[in-house]
């Protein structure tokens, strides 16, 4: 009885002793998982800010396009109309054409038939500039594809080649844009017209990039022409 009685004060010691030195909630699922990572807030406004703007810029060339597209559809939305009027317009000069001074002068009747036509034509051509419809009468200008409609040519040499001698029918123009291109008679047989060079700015800077001009390519420190450099090779070749 004795010896169990001393081994048992022993036995609850070291029981106690493992104990104490086991871990604390080694098998916790609190201590295994890892704590949640702060969000990058700078990233998130950058990337907000950046998409803002964007939008911002998207709408605003929107409305610029709306705009625009509004403009050109009031300023040419008669291109139609005002095409149709030309044909009436034409004709009135037709009539007016047909009649002769001398009959007008013969014939008071004829004269205020003419006169009355004459008022007509003015009027709405009147109507037509007022709605940015303007006349184009190229006789004597160089011919252009965008606005002109050649139907013959005609033998002038007294003038370059490519002028317009002749209008068979006049253009119009609607606030800058073709409406209908002229027709007209174009020269040949004559001299090449002249190129026209656009004046320059600064006359120094041209003469030094000029070849061979002071301080160009081809010019010395005193203005004199040097020989390319070569490769240091003599050329064999014959």
């Amino acid at each position: 009885m004795t010896e169990d009685s001393d081994k048992k004060p022993e036995e609850a010691e070291d029981a106690a002793a493992s104990e104490s030195d086991a871990p604390e909630d080694e098998g916790s699922p609190e201590g295994d998982a890892p704590e949640a990572a702060e969000p990058d807030y700078k990233a998130l406004a950058a990337e907000l800010n950046d998409r803002m703007l964007r939008a911002v810029a998207e709408l605003e060339n929107y409305r610029k396009r709306a705009d625009k597209e509004r403009q050109d559809t009031a300023k040419f939305a008669i291109s139609g109309f005002a095409r149709d009027c030309l044909t009436v317009l034409d004709n009135l000069r037709r009539g007016l054409d047909s009649v002769s001074a001398e009959d007008r002068g013969t014939n008071p009747a004829l004269e205020a038939l003419a006169a009355g036509m004459e008022l007509t034509e003015r009027e709405l051509m009147g109507t037509l500039e007022r709605h940015g419809i303007v006349k184009v009468d190229p006789k004597g200008e160089p011919f252009d594809y965008d606005r002109h409609q050649a139907m013959f040519e005609v033998e002038d040499a007294s003038v370059p080649a490519g002028t317009v001698v002749e209008v068979v029918q006049a253009g119009y123009l609607l606030h800058d844009r073709l409406l209908r291109a002229a027709m007209v008679g174009v020269s040949k047989g004559g001299p090449k017209p002249e190129r026209v060079q656009a004046p320059i700015a600064n006359e120094d800077l041209a003469q030094t990039a000029a070849p061979g001009g002071a301080g160009g390519p081809g010019a010395g420190a005193d203005g004199e022409e040097t020989p390319p450099e070569g490769d240091g090779e003599a050329d064999t070749k014959a």
